[in-house]
């Protein structure tokens, strides 16, 4: 906390940085809501979305009650658990268990790098998606120092690698990493491939991986604020189905 607030001042009122990425990640898929959306929460997880320590950020992240409805998928189980979705499906095979031209806007939301065949997950969104509907992805750049770092170490010890730089990330919150489809070129041609109307484009945020070491901190920061658009942190694709209803 106090290197954040060192290198950007700001965060003291309010907490969060002028380039903070779920702030500017949700604050662009709330502006696609509508009440009477039905939105799909792919990878929903246990809801850990709730455990964020900031208000706005938690609003941000909360669909549940901005909509009709928000359905959860996903692998795990304990996901019917999730206390911000209203209805729950197992993923089990390729196929999710929904209907065709049934949801207004999917949500992606540090999945897509998860993925060991990501073009499944675009065929099922142009599946289940209405004409015009939404696709909102956040992923990491394989292309960045981080994901770089991740690749180097087997899976098997992500998560305790990641007990040493994010202190509030838990055990059943780590999973294994495939960067399938984790490129600016590479999501830009899924997008286009499957019928998507897009943008994408890198952010990157405050370097709060680094937050063990004041030096590490500093580089960080440098990076954040001179990386060309192909080498930032995350990945943002915004997209519309583009395929007439029938």
């Amino acid at each position: 906390m106090m290197l954040k607030h060192l290198y950007y001042p700001e965060s003291r009122f309010g907490g969060f940085t002028r380039m903070d990425g779920t702030i500017a990640f949700y604050l662009r898929v709330n502006a696609l809501l509508q009440p009477s959306f039905v939105v799909v929460d792919f990878g929903c997880g246990r809801g850990a979305r709730q455990d964020d320590p900031l208000p706005i950020r938690r609003e941000l992240a909360t669909l549940k009650g901005k909509v009709h409805k928000v359905i959860g998928l996903d692998v795990d189980p304990a996901a019917a658990h999730n206390p911000l979705i209203d209805e729950f499906h197992l993923l089990q095979g390729d196929r999710w268990p929904l209907q065709d031209n049934s949801a207004d806007l999917c949500l992606c939301d540090n999945v897509l790098e998860h993925l060991e065949h990501p073009q499944t997950f675009f065929a099922e969104c142009r599946r289940v998606l209405r004409h015009q509907g939404y696709l909102c992805i956040r992923t990491s750049n394989a292309w960045n120092y981080i994901a770089i770092f991740s690749k180097l170490i087997p899976n098997r010890c992500h998560h305790t690698v990641l007990a040493r730089v994010q202190e509030r990330r838990k055990e059943e919150d780590v999973f294994p990493t495939y960067y399938r489809c984790n490129t600016l070129p590479a999501l830009r041609t899924m997008l286009t491939q499957h019928g998507f109307q897009h943008v994408v484009y890198g952010h990157e945020a405050e370097p709060s991986y680094l937050s063990f070491s004041r030096i590490a901190y500093w580089l960080g920061t440098l990076h954040q604020r001179f990386a060309p658009n192909l080498l930032r942190a995350t990945l943002f694709a915004f997209a519309q189905l583009q395929k007439e209803p029938g």
